[in-house]
Formats: C-alpha cells, sequence, structure tokens
C-alpha cells in the first residue's frame, strides 16, 4: 500500500474522512472500486490490531459448523483478514439447511468438542442453553481484556441484541437484567411487505396500509391482475414457521400475545381472546380468497418462489426473502418493491417478530477464549460492514452499518423502499413470542389449527378454544402452567 493510499483510509479510520470521499479519492489515485475495498480491509485489519493484542491465540485451530447461506459465504469471503490478524487458522463444515439443525443437535447432545461455535436460530437457545449446551457470552462481552475496545456492543440494534438474551426462566422478558446472552445476533430478517409494482399498477392498487387493506389488495389482485396470479404469499405448512414471520408480526402489532405470565410465573394460552379471533377470522379469510390453492404446503421457499416467477403479486414475510427474489435470475428480478407494514390502524408503527441468525459458542469447546476471538470479529462493526457492502449480507445487525451512505445507496439503487421500510420497522423489531421450553411443538399445534381454519373443518373460534385448551393442559403437564 503506497503512502499516499494509506494516509487516506488512515483519515477514514480517524474519522476524518467519509466512505464517499474515501472511495472517491482511492478512485483519483487510479484504483478501481475492489481494489479499493480491499486496501480498506487491510487498513481496518491494521487500526483493529494497533488497539487490541489479536495475537493472543496465534497457531491454534478452531472450527466453526455452518448453515449454508449467505451470512456464512461473506464470512468466508473475509476469513482471510480474520486470519492475517489473529495467526489463527478457522477451519469448517457447511451443511443445507434441512439438515443442519439434526447436525446441531447430534454434536451439542453428545457433548462433542469438535465444534467451538456454531450457527443458530435465537429461537433454538431456548433448548440449548437450559441444556447446557451453549455458553454464556457475557463472560466474554464484559471482559475488556478478551474483547477489542471497537467491539461496540451498544451498536447491535437493541431489539435484536436483547432477543438473543433469556435468563432461562420460563416467561422470563427477553433481554431482562438477569438475561443471558446466548448467542451474538449476525443478521437478521425482520417480516414486511415485498410487492409487484407492475402487477399493483394494473390492477390499481395502492400498497395495504393496515390488515382490512391487505385483505382487499389481495383479493383485488388476485381478480385483476389475471394470468392465474395469486394476490399474497404467506406460509402454511404443519411447522411453527408458519406462525414466526408475517402471522406474528401482524398478530403481535394488535397487541396480542402467543402465552400470558402470570405474577407467579405460570404461563397459559392467550391466543383465543376476541380480538385474536377477530384477526384470526381476517387472516383465514385472506388466504382463503387471495392465497396459493396449495397453501398448507407452503414454506420459505414455495413464498418466495413464486413471488419471484412472478406467480403472486406480493408476500408478507422475511424481508430478506424479497431482496433475494429481485436478484440473480428470478424472473421478477429488478421488478420488486419494499414496504413497511403496520397491520393495525390504531398502531403507531410496525412491530415485525424477527428470525435471528446468530452465533453461539459451544459449551464443549476446548478453547473458548480463542473460540470468541473470532465470534467478536465475525459480528463486529468491520466485518458486518463488509459483508454489507460487498456482500449480500442482509439485514445487518448494527446501527452502524445501516448509517452507512454506501450501504444504504446500494439498497436505494436496486431495492426500491428498502431502506425506508427497515427504517419505519426496526425501532419496533423483536422477537414476539414468549420464551419457554415448549415452544417448537406448541407452535407447530397452532399452526395446525391454522390449517384446519383454513381448510373449514373447524370454526375459527371453536378452534382457538380447542387449541387454547390442549395448550394449557401440555404447559399443565410439563409443570409450566
Amino acid at each position: 500500500m503506497h503512502e499516499k493510499e494509506k494516509d487516506l483510509i488512515d483519515a477514514f479510520l480517524r474519522g476524518q474522512v467519509d466512505r464517499r470521499g474515501l472511495i472517491k479519492g482511492l478512485g483519483a489515485m487510479g484504483l478501481a472500486a475492489g481494489t479499493a475495498g480491499t486496501l480498506l480491509n487491510l487498513g481496518q485489519t491494521r487500526a483493529l490490531a494497533a488497539d487490541f493484542d489479536w495475537q493472543a491465540h496465534k497457531g491454534k485451530t478452531i472450527k466453526l459448523l455452518l448453515n449454508k447461506h449467505p451470512y456464512a459465504d461473506a464470512m468466508i469471503a473475509d476469513l482471510e483478514n480474520f486470519k492475517k490478524l489473529t495467526g489463527m487458522n478457522v477451519v469448517y463444515d457447511v451443511f443445507p439447511e434441512d439438515v443442519y439443525f439434526d447436525k446441531v443437535t447430534a454434536a451439542l447432545s453428545a457433548s462433542s468438542p469438535e465444534y467451538d461455535a456454531f450457527m443458530t436460530g435465537a429461537y433454538m437457545t431456548w433448548t440449548y442453553g437450559p441444556a447446557g449446551w451453549i455458553t454464556d457470552l457475557n463472560e466474554w462481552i464484559k471482559d475488556p481484556a478478551k474483547t477489542n475496545p471497537n467491539y461496540a456492543w451498544d451498536d447491535f440494534l437493541p431489539g435484536v441484541k436483547n432477543s438473543c438474551a433469556w435468563n432461562g426462566k420460563p416467561g422470563g422478558a427477553l433481554g431482562s437484567d438477569d438475561a443471558k446472552q446466548w448467542c451474538i445476533p449476525w443478521g437478521f430478517e425482520q417480516n414486511n411487505i415485498t410487492y409487484n409494482k407492475a402487477m399493483f399498477d394494473k390492477a390499481g392498487v395502492t400498497i395495504p396500509g393496515n390488515m382490512d387493506e391487505m385483505v382487499a389488495a389481495a383479493a383485488k389482485l388476485t381478480k385483476d391482475v389475471g394470468g392465474g396470479v395469486y394476490g399474497i404469499g404467506v406460509r402454511g405448512s404443519r411447522s411453527w414457521a408458519t406462525i414466526h414471520p408475517g402471522f406474528l408480526s401482524a398478530y403481535a402489532n394488535f397487541d396480542q400475545k402467543d402465552l400470558n405470565v402470570s405474577a407467579d410465573g405460570k404461563l397459559s394460552a392467550a391466543m383465543n381472546t376476541a380480538q385474536s379471533k377477530a384477526f384470526h377470522k381476517q387472516w383465514v379469510q385472506m388466504i382463503q380468497e387471495s392465497g396459493p390453492k396449495d397453501w398448507s404446503t407452503y414454506t420459505w421457499y414455495q413464498v418466495g418462489t413464486d413471488l419471484g416467477a412472478g406467480a403472486s403479486a406480493m408476500i408478507f414475510d422475511a424481508d430478506i426473502l424479497g431482496y433475494f427474489m429481485n436478484g440473480g435470475d428470478n424472473k421478477m428480478a429488478g421488478k420488486l418493491a419494499f414496504a413497511s407494514f403496520k397491520a393495525n390502524p390504531a398502531a403507531k408503527a410496525a412491530t415485525p417478530n424477527i428470525w435471528i441468525w446468530s452465533l453461539a459458542m459451544s459449551n464443549f469447546s476446548k478453547d473458548k477464549d480463542a473460540t470468541w476471538y473470532f465470534m467478536q470479529w465475525a459480528s463486529g462493526p468491520e466485518h458486518g460492514l463488509f459483508g454489507a457492502t460487498k456482500m449480500d449480507f442482509v439485514n445487518p445487525v448494527r446501527q452502524s452499518v445501516w448509517k452507512d451512505e454506501m450501504f444504504r445507496e446500494k439498497l436505494n439503487k436496486s431495492y426500491p423502499g428498502y431502506v425506508e421500510m427497515f427504517d419505519a420497522s426496526a425501532p419496533g423489531a423483536s422477537i414476539k413470542f414468549t420464551a419457554q421450553p415448549l415452544f417448537f411443538d406448541l407452535t407447530t399445534e397452532w399452526a395446525a389449527t391454522l390449517q384446519k381454519m383454513v381448510a373449514k373443518e373447524v370454526p375459527i373460534d371453536e378452534g382457538l378454544d380447542k387449541l387454547a385448551e390442549s395448550i394449557n393442559g401440555q404447559l399443565k403437564e410439563a409443570g409450566l402452567g
């Protein structure tokens, strides 16, 4: 790196030059954007090394268990910088999601020391933590001797960070003062609207601003777009994953809950209130009138594929699902747009439920300190910015990355409405479920009940009353109710 280039990068790292000025300046020196990005990465690595003993575990090797995902791809693409920074080696196994969580459970339940850290969903830590399979990371986060001074723990989006912390008590509030930090958020998904602008224009439909409008818009799109296009894609398979995206995001916007928590910590079903029943009626009507014919088989993949192929006019699901359908070789690439969705007309803003891909440390790791060096780098602001600007690492979990002008411009250029959607939704984004050990079983039963309602096998009011009765029985049997 020549002195002029080094001086300009150092000025950026000191905050004297913004990112636009940096890239413009390096360009004036004859450097292409890709080369400029590489030099910036090297400069950031050099700056990190100046403030902290990153070489404390030089020569050590850690092993990761990874899901095949753009977040893992971004990390692997940047891994040489970690190796240069620390002198450590990193090896990893990558598996597709259809088998990934089985691999995680097999390793942890066997107390295997093979993997030091792994990707996980925050919901899974409600099982892994109390079982003693993962480590409370507060010990490292709060130790200045083990965590670099630029890590900026307060830079994480509060709702996301708190959703990864739980005290282990069924019904305990996420992010409470006594919570254990079971995992570090890495990337996350909000649930909002991705829509096909041309189809909306053809049908004369505007972006829905509440649940009533969404039901009406989906029906009009189904009727007027033609060509077999249906109005809205949402998940419908018999799985907990049907409840957590659009459904729970809208449900929670009406201040509805999955479970009640009494003063003495007892849990009880909360989905058979009058307001909940009214919401379910709208949701079921929307699917019956405007959803795909085989809705009960729909997962993330079918919802996204239909949107990308032009078979649906909009989805109410993960924003990053729409992001990926708006690119690649999808038929509708470049034709999709994004909007925040506030289901309740009386609510001030959207309050989406979220899915968080996180990094957790195995309690069976033979070198937790070395593992933490990798985890703090992979979840740090420098790598976060690399993933967001150079790769498809959406959504970042750090506020500083979302403030980066180049990242916002990247989104504005190809993903219309995405930045505005994020800014409107992020303050209210968090996990809305009640943390408790029966989460997956009870939520899957909820999805099964929803299927019966859509199929008209059970009236909605009766179905929710029976569901609540069943859940209360299971909670009492488990000593939770």
